[in-house]
């Protein structure tokens, strides 16, 4: 039986989603059971997610998904490589297949692509971009060029993620299949299409009390109509005082900082009164907006570059259905499952307590209340 895993953040879950487990499905088989990594409540672009990790999960499992796991913090913050290698570590030791949505990519022009990011002398000549003063992505882009392959798969967003889940497993010799799907509709509209919505334009219409249901499963908008919602202009103050309290040596602990980013970071931060003032002062053409955004919010979580590079020692289950269970009951992970409220040693459960502590400043109108452990619990349905 085929086991697909889906690297996700449902920010928030939309029609696009449910249509992509039933290409899954279509493609592998009825009985095939969907496993979904899923940012909590944070996700990679730099900022709080719109709804709480829970409530997106259930979302996800009423709509068809059958197990999903809390993708760890510092790999939810990390780059779209790291996003990737986190991910695809996380899921090939639990799935056969990894299924993503692309929005132009085939099997041949995304191993042309690895192919030529893998090779020894990609990262000579991207060194020598870099060197320029130009961002990485367009660094990356020249430096393909050179060595005569297309760089069109990495201008466009599911495209770029694409790319770096191939080359996640290539690299670590997952025993994992890929899996495209093609990914219609425009990843950034601002009108949402039905059929194939963008998550940017949904959150958009939610946060301006939008009508917003068409666009999400019937099941999904009941869980998320009473849902608080959260956004990161709501918490900014709460941001901005952990910017101001922060010592030079924890801005020179931050990730994303190297050459000498994080001396400008920090002097903008104890000049300018809001973030967008922040981050207008640190950017230039070189570090990219969700570089920066990133930066804050690791800034603001406590999280170091030690934090980010260190692999978490266990995954939360948020919940499954029957075919979920049986599956966690049925399988050898290649890191430990722990369901959600279970105690675990070490300090990363004190991080991870910290952190949804924090999620809740981000919440509309008022501060939500932190979830003590006796009150998490995994959804089973």
């Amino acid at each position: 039986m085929a086991i697909a895993g889906i690297i996700c953040e449902y920010n928030p879950f939309h029609t696009g989603h449910r249509k992509q487990f039933s290409l899954v499905r279509n493609a592998l088989g009825e009985e095939t059971t969907i496993v979904c990594l899923m940012s909590g409540n944070y996700v990679q672009r730099g900022a709080p997610a719109i709804f709480d990790k829970s409530v997106r999960a259930k979302a996800a499992l009423l709509s068809g998904a059958d197990l999903v796991l809390n993708m760890p913090v510092p790999v939810s913050l990390s780059s779209a490589e790291g996003f990737a290698d986190g991910g695809v570590k996380i899921l090939s030791g639990l799935c056969t297949h990894l299924a993503f949505g692309c929005e132009t990519a085939t099997e041949g022009t995304l191993t042309e692509t690895v192919q030529g990011l893998l090779c020894p002398e990609f990262p000579t000549l991207l060194r020598k971009e870099l060197e320029s003063g130009i961002c990485f992505p367009a660094a990356r882009e020249q430096a393909l060029q050179k060595l005569g392959i297309s760089p069109s798969l990495l201008r466009s967003p599911n495209d770029t993620l694409a790319v770096e889940y191939c080359k996640a497993i290539s690299r670590q010799c997952a025993a994992i299949l890929p899996l495209p799907l093609l990914r219609e509709g425009a990843y950034h509209a601002e009108i949402p299409d039905r059929e194939n919505p963008s998550a940017s334009s949904l959150r958009k219409y939610i946060l301006t009390e939008t009508h917003w249901q068409d666009y999400i499963p019937e099941k999904a908008v009941e869980v998320f109509r009473h849902a608080p919602v959260h956004d990161l202009s709501f918490g900014e103050r709460a941001v901005l005082c952990r910017l101001r309290t922060m010592t030079d040596a924890e801005f020179e602990a931050l990730p994303y900082g190297s050459e000498g980013l994080w001396r400008r970071f920090m002097r903008a931060c104890r000049e300018e009164d809001t973030l967008d003032r922040i981050l207008t002062q640190v950017k230039t053409k070189r570090y990219t907006r969700t570089r920066l955004d990133r930066m804050v919010l690791c800034a603001y979580l406590g999280i170091t570059k030690e934090i980010l590079t260190t692999p978490a020692p266990y995954v939360r289950i948020l919940g499954f259905t029957q075919r979920g269970r049986k599956l966690l009951h049925g399988s050898e992970h290649s890191i430990p499952l722990l369901n959600a409220g279970t105690p675990a040693e070490g300090s990363y459960p004190c991080l991870e307590a910290q952190w949804d502590s924090l999620y809740g400043l981000f919440q509309a109108n008022r501060p939500g209340i932190p979830l003590s452990e006796k009150k998490r619990r995994t959804i089973v349905l």
